[in-house]
C-alpha cells in the first residue's frame, strides 16, 4: 500500500518515471497506493513520518493532531474561462489553481501516478485531484494539468524533465512544457517558485530549458539530464500511453550548440507527430 521511494543515483536514474523525486529535500517519501480515503495503516505510517522529518517533529504532529478545531481550508475553485479569454491567460489562470492547491509537504505522495497507464486511466485521478483539493508535488501537477489543457486544442503539451545535482545527491523534477502560438511554457509545482511555472513567451524549447537551467543554477544545483516526450492526445478518453522520455538528453556531455540542435530535433519530431 505504502512504499518509499528511497532511492538514489544512476541505479534509480534508468528505470526513473520522471518522478521528482527520489528524494523530497532528500528525504525518502512514501505514495499512498490504496486510494482515498487512506486506510489506518497508510494515515499512521504517514504521521509517524511527518514526526521523523518535520522540524518541529513530535510537537507539530501532537498540536495537529490533539486540536478540537482546525481553521477551515478554502477549496480552490477549479477555473473556468469566457470565450474572450486568451490562451496565456487561461494557462495562468490554470496555474494558479495548481499553486493554491499547495505543495504537499508531509512526506506522504496521496495520489499513485503510474505512468504506464493510459491517458484515461491518468485523467480519472486527475478528476479526483480536483474533488479532493489536497496538495500535491510535481508528478501529481503535471496530471492535473493535461487534464485542465485538454480543452485547449490550440495548446499542444509535453513532458519536461530534469535531473540535477546538487552536494553529491541527485535530484529529479517535472512540468508540462507547453506550445502555443509558436511560443514554449510550462506548468507544474514545486517548492521553488521559478522551477515550475513559464508564462507562454519562450520562441523556442533552447530557450525555455535555459530559462529552467539559470533557475537550478540560482540553488547551486548542476542541471545534468533532460528529458523530454512528445505532444500528447487531447482526448480525455484516449487509451494511449504518454511517450515521458522521447529524447533523453545528457547536458554535461553536450555543448551549448550540439544542446540547441538536440532540442530543435525535438521540436521537429513533436511538430511531425
Amino acid at each position: 500500500m505504502l512504499r518509499a521511494t528511497a532511492c538514489s543515483t544512476e541505479e534509480r536514474d534508468e528505470e526513473d518515471e520522471g518522478e521528482e523525486e527520489l528524494r523530497d529535500g532528500g528525504v525518502p517519501f512514501y505514495v499512498n497506493r490504496g486510494g482515498l480515503p487512506m486506510d489506518e495503516e497508510t494515515w499512521e505510517r504517514m504521521w509517524r513520518h511527518v514526526t521523523r522529518i518535520h522540524p518541529g517533529g513530535e510537537t507539530l504532529v501532537r498540536e495537529i493532531r490533539g486540536a478540537t478545531e482546525l481553521p477551515k481550508i478554502l477549496v480552490p475553485s477549479v477555473p473556468t474561462y469566457q470565450p474572450t479569454t486568451t490562451i496565456p491567460q487561461r494557462l495562468e489562470a490554470i496555474q494558479k489553481y495548481i499553486r493554491e492547491l499547495q505543495y504537499n509537504h508531509t512526506g506522504t505522495q496521496f495520489f499513485e501516478i503510474k505512468k504506464s497507464r493510459p491517458l484515461t486511466a491518468l485523467m480519472d485521478i486527475a478528476k479526483e485531484m480536483t474533488r479532493e483539493a489536497l496538495p500535491i508535488k510535481c508528478l501529481e501537477a503535471v496530471i492535473l494539468a493535461i487534464h485542465l489543457t485538454n480543452s485547449m486544442p490550440g495548446v499542444e503539451r509535453f513532458p519536461l524533465s530534469f535531473k540535477s545535482h546538487f552536494s553529491g545527491n541527485h535530484f529529479y523534477h517535472i512540468v508540462l512544457g507547453v506550445h502555443s502560438g509558436g511560443r514554449f511554457g510550462a506548468l507544474g509545482m514545486s517548492r521553488r517558485e521559478d522551477l515550475m511555472f513559464k508564462p507562454l513567451e519562450f520562441r523556442t524549447l533552447m530557450d525555455l530549458v535555459q530559462e529552467f537551467e539559470g533557475a537550478y543554477r540560482g540553488y547551486w544545483h548542476n542541471l545534468r539530464k533532460i528529458k523530454i516526450g512528445q505532444y500528447m492526445s487531447h482526448d480525455p478518453h484516449s487509451v494511449e500511453q504518454i511517450e515521458w522520455k522521447h529524447s533523453i538528453l545528457d547536458v554535461d556531455k553536450l555543448s551549448k550548440e550540439e544542446l540547441r540542435k538536440e532540442l530543435e530535433r525535438h521540436t521537429r519530431d513533436m511538430r511531425l507527430k
